[in-house]
């Protein structure tokens, strides 16, 4: 009776474990099913989780700035409604989805997340408000096509301050920069910076990795890779 009670128990585990994966997987949405969402859903509340300054470059229409990582954010959803939608995003998907975890810890019953963040956002083209300020230093596609004008190999890493697997990857990009100075050319690019380069390119999530050979790009490699499979695409 008691192996049988065992079995019963970890089978009910097993299905509520199942059916709250599938409850979750309903609240992440791709840009156009997250903007379809909010158009439906009155007066929705849209949450912008990444930094002040991240947001000045470009956010959703009517998105509150509520820093995830800033000291304020647990103050800042206190005025939310925990019954009512709320729709959150970041970057790249990774911040938004720590702050809907422990905003559905908190109660919160509805959190939808934008899955790949605004970078997927930019690069299915949709809406977007701006500050309309100049451009000038932000980097063209000509301006990058002319740092491929080389005969060395390049190699590109588009990446992001607040991104953990980039800053996990700069040593050793800087020491292939410096070991490798007279065959390839190492190219550091903030998407932060130039998100209308990261869109031209289709660059959709961090970190990137790139490499030119003549103009042509022979390889690319998306998230955290070691230095020596690096290595290997720069022989």
């Amino acid at each position: 009776m008691k192996q049988l009670f065992i079995v019963v128990l970890f089978l009910g585990s097993l299905m509520a474990s199942c059916s709250n994966g599938q409850q979750n997987a309903a609240f992440l949405l791709e840009p156009v099913a997250f903007e379809q969402k909010i158009k439906e859903t009155k007066d929705a509340v849209v949450l912008d989780v990444r930094t002040p300054g991240e947001y000045s470059k470009g956010h959703l229409t009517d998105a509150l700035n509520t820093d995830w990582n800033g000291s304020e954010f647990k103050n800042q959803i206190k005025a939310l409604n925990k019954n009512e939608p709320v729709f959150v995003y970041c970057m790249s998907g990774n911040r938004s989805a720590s702050a809907s975890a422990a905003m559905r810890a908190d109660g919160f019953t509805q959190v939808y997340e934008l899955t790949g963040g605004i970078m997927k956002w930019r690069a299915a083209n949709m809406p977007e408000v701006t500050r309309k300020v100049s451009t000038a230093s932000e980097m063209s596609v000509s301006d990058f096509n002319n740092l491929l004008n080389t005969e060395k190999i390049v190699l590109v890493d588009f990446y992001a301050d607040w991104c953990a697997p980039c800053k996990k990857m700069k040593p050793y990009l800087d020491e292939i920069d410096r070991d490798l100075a007279s065959t390839v050319t190492v190219v550091r690019i903030n998407a932060d910076d130039h998100p209308s380069l990261c869109k031209s390119l289709n660059i959709d999530a961090l970190p990137v990795l790139q490499v030119y050979r003549g103009k042509e790009m022979t390889w690319m490699h998306k998230g955290f890779i070691g230095k020596d499979e690096v290595l290997n695409h720069l022989k």
